[in-house]
């Protein structure tokens, strides 16, 4: 009889639970970001207005003018949300939404410096950035110890190509473009200069040529150090305009094993992102075109030149005349890449061909290496910061590294195969 009534009054349970209406947890909205004084008189108080707590929330601040907050929330939908008008305080809000909830990026104007802290509001669903006064010395250990938060995934994706980064061991291009000579002088080449600026973040008032030279000069700082039999050769160590036949004659009469060429890429989407890493050849892509053209607009600059573009015809007879040498490049460019990808944990656009004229007619492996977007905001910054171009030098200098430490080991076999 015991038995029979916990029986029933477990079903009369479960009948119950089946009758009330399903509760399901509500989905976050974003509804405003608001911008307040804060009562001490210290600073500002942003306020994410929420329809539901979020999961967690990251803050960060790599640079003194930079403050960028994550909001992790799967699902958050921020698209209708309200953005409050700049603070006398603050240059500019950047939004940027993704798979893990949405993050935003507070630039300060000049000269200003604050603190941050994060916490949720009394109501348990509102979060709270509070900006706090401070001193520039402050502030500068802050950034310091802060990296950038990243809005995408800068690991390789499911819709990016994917790559072959080994080597045929039989190949012997190596030894056939060398003639047995290790690798012993690398060329460095900051892309544009002087009264070429490249392309620019205006907003930010990043530059592409002060990117580049301060990328290439990292580079070829860390090849002295740690390959100290390697020479290097710069084609401009300073701001100022080298035309591209010049640049090539530099790498020539150096006679230069490797050339690398160092740029920022630039888009009209300000959400374009990542890398891209070209040998010469032709552009097969749309956005391997646009780089062309864009980079090859440099000689426009030069007395008494105008546009000027390389024909299909004159790069496929490139492409037959130079096998050896361009299997080589997509080697370093491959290499370049990996690094990109896997040290730098930078998003792989892949290794392309285009016709950039500053690789034309260099007798020796020549690659262009784009950074990054520098119409990007996240990306100009981080190109711009210390920070990332220690990161981004260190994966090139590591390409070269073991490119060269392959490349002479190759040699070193072929020749002791030879002489048995």
């Amino acid at each position: 009889m015991e038995r029979i009534q916990i029986l029933a009054i477990l079903a009369l349970t479960g009948l119950i639970a089946f009758l009330l209406p399903v509760q399901l947890s509500a989905q976050a909205d974003l509804e405003r970001v608001s911008v307040t004084e804060r009562s001490d008189e210290k600073g500002i108080v942003v306020r994410f207005h929420l329809t539901e707590p979020a999961d967690s929330f990251k803050i960060s601040q790599p640079a003194p003018d930079l403050i960028q907050f994550m909001i992790y929330s799967p699902g958050l939908d921020p698209d209708d949300f309200i953005m409050p008008d700049n603070h006398e305080i603050i240059r500019n809000f950047a939004y940027h939404n993704n798979p893990s909830g949405f993050g935003i990026d507070i630039v300060l104007e000049e000269d200003q410096y604050y603190k941050t802290s994060a916490y949720q509001d009394q109501n348990g669903r509102h979060l709270l950035l509070a900006l706090e006064k401070t001193t520039a010395g402050e502030v500068e250990q802050i950034t310091s110890n802060s990296g950038f938060i990243y809005w995408f995934d800068y690991q390789e994706r499911e819709d990016m190509p994917s790559f072959d980064f080994t080597f045929d061991d039989g190949d012997d291009s190596f030894l056939r473009l060398r003639n047995g000579e290790n690798i012993n002088v690398v060329v460095l080449d900051p892309g544009h200069g002087g009264r070429d600026p490249g392309a620019i973040n205006r907003q930010l008032g990043i530059r592409e040529k002060d990117i580049a030279l301060e990328v290439a000069k990292r580079v070829g700082g860390y090849i002295n150090q740690y390959m100290p039999d390697v020479e290097v050769v710069y084609t401009r160590e300073d701001d100022r305009f080298v035309e591209l036949e010049e640049r090539g004659r530099i790498a020539s009469q150096a006679n230069g094993d490797l050339f690398v060429s160092i740029h920022a890429n630039s888009a009209r989407s300000t959400h374009a992102n990542g890398s891209e890493v070209y040998f010469l050849g032709l552009a097969r892509t749309q956005s391997a075109l646009e780089a062309m053209k864009r980079e090859n607009s440099v000689i426009e600059l030069e007395e008494g030149s105008g546009p000027m573009q390389l024909s299909e015809e004159e790069l496929l007879i490139y492409e037959l005349a130079n096998a050896g040498n361009m299997a080589v490049s997509e080697r370093l460019a491959s290499m370049i890449e990996d690094q990109f990808r896997t040290r730098a944990q930078r998003r792989s656009r892949g290794v392309k061909q285009a016709g950039f004229v500053v690789l034309w007619n260099l007798p020796m492996p020549a690659v262009l290496v784009e950074l990054g977007f520098i119409s990007n905001p996240n990306e100009a910054r981080y190109m711009a910061s210390e920070y990332g171009q220690t990161i981004l030098a260190s994966a090139i200098f590591r390409a070269i590294r073991d490119f060269k430490v392959e490349h002479d080991k190759t040699v070193r076999q072929n020749s002791t195969a030879s002489n048995e």
